[in-house]
């Protein structure tokens, strides 16, 4: 495809440097240094301009593309470009917003503001936050077939009863499939006698409640499930949707917010959350409400240092664990070195979910591991497909290594795939994919 992206920040660069082996890719920043910066680090067409410019579009020859992602961090800007885009040609349009407003509006009246897709930074931070919650150790969850199906990955550390066992004598549940081992940023595709070592992180995909049963017995000590008590500091719009989200699933969160206006707004719209109006730096408050007695704390604030602060305060009060927004993606690798936990990047969260978009092709649903490690993908499997009519253990033979049937629903009933199961044409199957061999493999499921 043709692409031409708007922005060239942290998402705009991310997406950019994602699709360039594969697309054929335009890039419009009004920064001439970044332009000059993305022509020498990319294999991109780079130019400085305005992308809400009629001018600057046809320069990008936009009437040749197939798809315009605008991703300033100007909600304005993005809509405004793509509807500028799909005024003068046929180009499939992805805006870029934080305000859920916009979503909204662009949900209620389908393409409006000319935008055929539109991603919320702030709800898709906030739903990567929720689903890891409920989930000792869980660092990233991907619902598939409905939510019938959940690939997890866990971070396995030196006390866990998982470390140093092998995989066999980790899989105890009916419906796992253990997909990857990450070591040192690489992928492994485990066996049986393949030995999770502390420090691993494991990729696995199966049902919900097996999902959730290995979740605990990687990290036994916490208290899974809604019975967690959660702490948000931080009524931002990501903070109020993760108490929003939690109390969707039956939680009772605890938020923390410091403005007294906007912790009023946050108490008559969040009827089960108890809000509370304080400055969560400060000890002696924490300490009398009892916050290190949380199992999960998720720092919401509007810099990535209060989040860094309040994470590590909280860790040491006894919070078992704590989630921190992280606006700066490359500070995600440094605040967990440090002592946070779990690091979610919310640029780094759309900019995933736009690649994603731009991937799926014949696939039902995309996750992307570690962003480009691998890929899990749900296909719906036809007749010619590699995997249809066969046993698995005969089908994976004419696939390259790097390839792992994790789950198969058929008709809604889940089934566990072994050896001897047979795949059939309109089964769908979830699959791990090493990133190296992804463009072997997609055409041939």
């Amino acid at each position: 495809m043709r692409v031409i992206i708007i922005g060239a920040g942290q998402v705009g660069s991310s997406i950019a440097a994602d699709l360039d082996e594969t697309h054929e890719v335009v890039v419009i920043d009004c920064d001439p240094e970044r332009v000059d910066e993305l022509n020498y680090s990319l294999d991109v067409l780079a130019l400085h301009g305005d992308g809400t410019s009629v001018d600057t579009l046809e320069e990008a020859d936009v009437e040749r593309a197939d798809m315009v992602i605008a991703s300033t961090d100007d909600d304005e800007t993005n809509i405004v470009a793509c509807a500028t885009a799909k005024a003068i040609s046929d180009a499939f349009t992805i805006a870029r917003v934080k305000n859920t407003e916009y979503l909204r509006t662009w949900q209620r009246s389908e393409k409006a503001f000319g935008i055929d897709f539109m991603v919320c930074t702030n709800l898709l931070a906030a739903e990567s936050i929720v689903r890891v919650v409920g989930l000792p150790a869980a660092r990233d969850v991907d619902p598939f077939a409905g939510g019938q199906v959940q690939m997890a990955e866990f971070e396995v550390d030196e006390e866990s009863p998982v470390a140093n066992q092998t995989v066999s004598e980790a899989d105890r549940f009916d419906s796992l499939t253990f997909a990857a081992i990450l070591r040192d940023g690489e992928v492994t595709i485990p066996r049986g006698d393949s030995v999770i070592g502390p420090g691993d992180r494991v990729v696995v995909i199966g049902s919900p409640q097996s999902v959730q049963g290995f979740a605990s017995s990687v990290s036994p000590g916490e208290s899974p499930g809604t019975a967690e008590e959660v702490v948000v500091v931080g009524g931002s719009e990501i903070g109020y949707h993760v108490a929003r989200l939690l109390e969707e699933r039956g939680f009772k969160p605890r938020l923390i917010e410091h403005d007294a206006e906007r912790a009023r707004e946050l108490a008559e719209m969040l009827p089960g959350t108890i809000v509370m109006e304080s400055d969560a730096t400060d000890v002696d408050f924490l300490e009398r409400e009892h916050i290190g007695d949380a199992d999960l704390l998720v720092s919401a604030l509007d810099s990535d240092e209060k989040n860094l602060l309040v994470s590590l305060l909280a860790a040491r009060l006894g919070v078992e664990r704590t989630v921190a927004v992280i606006d700066t993606t490359p500070y995600v690798d440094l605040f967990e070195a440090v002592g946070v936990d779990v690091g979610v990047s919310p640029r780094e969260v759309v900019a995933e979910e736009i690649t994603r978009f731009t991937r799926e092709g014949g696939a039902e649903n995309v996750a992307l591991i570690e962003s480009d490690k691998a890929e899990v993908l749900e296909i719906e499997v036809d007749a010619e497909s590699v995997l249809a009519g066969k046993p698995i253990r005969e089908s994976v033979t004419t696939l390259p290594e790097g390839v792992v049937i994790g789950a198969i629903t058929r008709r809604r009933e889940f089934i566990t795939p072994r050896g001897d199961t047979v795949i059939e044409p309109g089964d769908h199957v979830v699959v791990f994919v090493d990133s190296c061999v992804i463009d072997d493999v997609t055409p041939n499921l």
